[in-house]
């Protein structure tokens, strides 16, 4: 299940509306996080309902989130793949197809 945070964000920006730390506080005493603050102008708090209904997309976004960091980490420096490029980009494509190919986006 996804962050109840991504959530949030998805919700907001279903709104036109972004995330602000000093306006919105999430607070877990155990038993799963809740929304303890929420002063975000002209929106509503959103209720258990709306937030779960974006539980999918944030799963996705969650992942995919996991997988750009996975594929960032095995591209390297952006210097050396430069030098990669110039020396054989043909060999450099290849490497970068199979990197993406083995950490697809959802």
């Amino acid at each position: 299940m996804a962050q109840l945070k991504t959530k949030i964000e998805l919700y907001l920006k279903a709104n036109s509306k972004t995330w602000d730390g000093n306006k919105i506080l999430l607070q877990d005493d155990g038993s799963g996080a809740y929304i303890k603050t929420w002063n975000i102008d002209g929106l509503a708090k959103p209720s258990d309902e709306q937030l779960t209904s974006y539980n999918s997309a944030a799963t996705t976004e969650e992942n995919n989130v996991t997988i750009k960091a996975t594929r960032r980490n095995a591209y390297g420096d952006i210097g050396e793949q430069l030098d990669e490029i110039y020396k054989d980009i043909d060999a450099w494509k290849t490497r970068i197809k199979s990197i993406k190919d083995a950490n697809p986006k959802e």
